[in-house]
């Protein structure tokens, strides 16, 4: 193996196990900012080490094996180090490898990931920090990627990732599955978190991939864990339906080459059944707040076999109660769509149009990107056309820029046949 494929495996790993190293690590040093330094340290050995001797049969257990080496070195070097001892118990004098199982089970609940989750989660925390933290260790998201699903400065992002390191180490907050009343109010952030992980994956932000399956799976697993943990929380069984509908689209979503393939374009035969099964399942017990909300407009697509038959109607009366629940122009501009489907174009313009000066919508790809398509059938190419070009020149997605870069180029035939 030549070092640059070796130095490829390394980061592809890591990549994928940073969460479970991390989650891992922080609880032998209960900090999690400690934890994420010892993880970077076993990458640095990975690429030191696997070029020469060669990428180990489990790469993720390497890593993380490794990791906790170090943790121990450091617990050991402290000048606390028996009173660590007593609180970690008799385990740490000889951690050893993980179960390879483990890593290659999808649905085996790692109790270290909860822990992570809830840890960042706590409320020392203001609630912008809760989640840039969490993205941070459990997406393994860079602090340009979680500034754009903010629409925040990356500055600012990295800001509060430090700040929120600092006060939990400061705050000496306990690595652990909280209980009663202060679990159920971490509830709403530790939720709100996995759905912008999940987002994340299912439609990137940033770099040449559309999606990122990995994100996706830790996602929908966390919500899974979260909903035997609170099997009777309604909004758990509702975001656990949502990432269901959602997920079941992923092989459909973009084609041979890697381009994305729109909702109307998708061959809903593969879309994963299993998945929309599991997803109408938790859908019994969500209840009617946001995420299911959510879950009950994606339960409008998941059960539609023909995207004609789609009950457009029903899911623009969705988003206006979504609207209601949680204000937002992101859900207006959803709901656009929804009712120029169901009423025509004009009436989908019109609202679109309304939210041309909403700031957070100012950088938001998407708002020119529906407008476009809305001109288009409207039968105004060249308006369409300079806006296919705007959303383009606005996302950071490579995939997505070469679709609206295609649709603006095929609108330029149409508009000087005119």
């Amino acid at each position: 193996m030549t070092a640059a494929s070796a130095t490829e495996t390394v980061e592809a790993v890591f990549r994928i196990e940073s969460a479970r190293i991390i989650a891992g690590v922080a609880r032998i040093v209960r900090d999690v900012g400690i934890a994420e330094e010892l993880a970077q340290d076993a990458l640095v050995a990975a690429l030191e080490q696997w070029p020469e001797a060669g990428v180990p049969d489990r790469p993720g257990a390497w890593l993380m094996t490794t990791a906790k080496r170090r943790a121990i070195d450091l617990v050991r070097r402290k000048e606390t180090y028996a009173r660590k001892l007593a609180e970690v118990g008799r385990a740490l004098e000889d951690v050893p490898p993980p179960d390879p199982a483990g890593f290659d089970d999808p649905d085996g609940i790692d109790d270290d990931l909860l822990r992570l989750i809830f840890t960042a989660c706590h409320p020392v925390l203001s609630t912008e920090a809760r989640i840039a933290l969490t993205l941070r260790l459990l997406g393994g998201l860079t602090t340009q990627e979680i500034a754009r699903a903010f629409l925040a400065p990356e500055s600012t992002v990295a800001q509060r990732v430090v700040r929120a390191k600092r006060a939990l180490a400061k705050a000496e907050v306990p690595f652990e599955v909280p209980h009663g009343a202060d679990r159920d109010a971490r509830l709403a952030s530790v939720l709100e978190v996995i759905y912008l992980i999940f987002n994340e994956g299912y439609s990137a932000t940033a770099g040449d991939d559309l999606v990122r399956p990995a994100l996706c799976e830790d996602a929908l697993r966390l919500a899974r864990v979260l909903a035997g943990l609170m099997p009777k929380e309604p909004e758990v069984h509702g975001l656990v339906a949502l990432l269901e509908f959602q997920a079941s689209r992923i092989p459909a979503r973009t084609g041979p080459d890697g381009a994305p393939v729109l909702l109307a374009d998708q061959n809903r035969a593969r879309w994963n059944r299993l998945f929309i099964r599991r997803g109408i399942e938790a859908l019994r017990y969500a209840g009617d707040g946001p995420y299911s909300v959510q879950a009950a407009i994606a339960a409008c697509h998941a059960r539609t076999m023909r995207y004609e038959d789609t009950d457009w109607a029903s899911i623009a009366v969705l988003y206006a109660r979504l609207k209601a629940l949680v204000p937002s122009p992101v859900v207006e501009l959803n709901r656009a769509v929804a009712v120029a489907m169901s009423e025509g174009p004009e009436a989908g313009l019109v609202l679109v149009d309304a939210l041309g000066d909403e700031p957070a919508l100012k950088g938001y790809h998407l708002l020119p990107s529906v407008r476009g398509d809305l001109l288009e059938r409207l039968g105004r190419p060249a308006e369409a056309r300079a806006e296919f070009a705007r959303a383009a020149s606005l996302t950071r997605n490579a995939r997505e820029r070469e679709h609206l870069e295609r649709r603006a180029a095929r609108l330029r035939g149409d508009d000087e046949s005119q």
